[in-house]
């Protein structure tokens, strides 16, 4: 990663939190994009916009103004609600960083990615499928995977996190300072 910032002052970030709707899903492992959300912008103020299918915040980080989305579809249709958001507000891929949970990084790991494959994530399917580009920046979250997985990835994913295992500030922080400011 370069030591220079990748965006002008000025430039509009479409941040993405990646997670299922309703309050059944919002402590599961599933939904640690955003709840990293909430832990790097816990005062952002989210309105509902129906047409974009998902909660949008506005925040200030230094010179870059960043729209924060929770899209309100289920993981596998994310894709919808980021495309509309990046129509509507002119937001190329690479402007856009998404925040998802990652079954390959331990519990705690906090690691930033530009491009690549999916890894059967179906929220970074549905996005690459949708906007039919993967040239976007991924802030990945770890969770680990079960010790036991014979009931599945996808029923360890849904299954609520512990508290002790949610992602903190200090664990996304230096990650994000990074990306932003090189």
């Amino acid at each position: 990663m370069a030591d220079t910032p990748l965006w002008e002052p000025g430039a509009l970030v479409l941040v993405v939190g990646l997670m299922n709707p309703g309050e059944k899903y919002r402590f599961t492992r599933h939904n640690a994009g955003a709840m990293a959300l909430d832990v790097l912008w816990p005062d952002a103020h989210y309105t509902a916009v129906k047409s974009l299918e998902g909660e949008l915040a506005e925040v200030r980080e230094g010179e870059l103004k960043l729209l924060l989305l929770k899209p309100y579809t289920f993981m596998n249709l994310s894709g919808q609600a980021v495309l509309k958001t990046m129509k509507k507000f002119h937001i190329a891929p690479q402007q856009v960083v998404v925040l998802h949970d990652e079954v390959e990084l331990p519990v705690g790991v906090v690691k930033h990615k530009f491009g690549g494959g999916h890894k059967g994530h179906n929220g970074l399917r549905s996005i690459m499928a949708v906007t039919g580009s993967a040239d976007f920046h991924r802030i990945r979250i770890g969770v680990g995977r079960p010790d036991d997985d014979s009931s599945g990835i996808a029923d360890y994913l849904l299954s609520f996190q512990p508290p002790g295992e949610r992602v903190t500030k200090e664990q996304l922080q230096p990650v994000w300072q990074h990306l932003v400011h090189g």
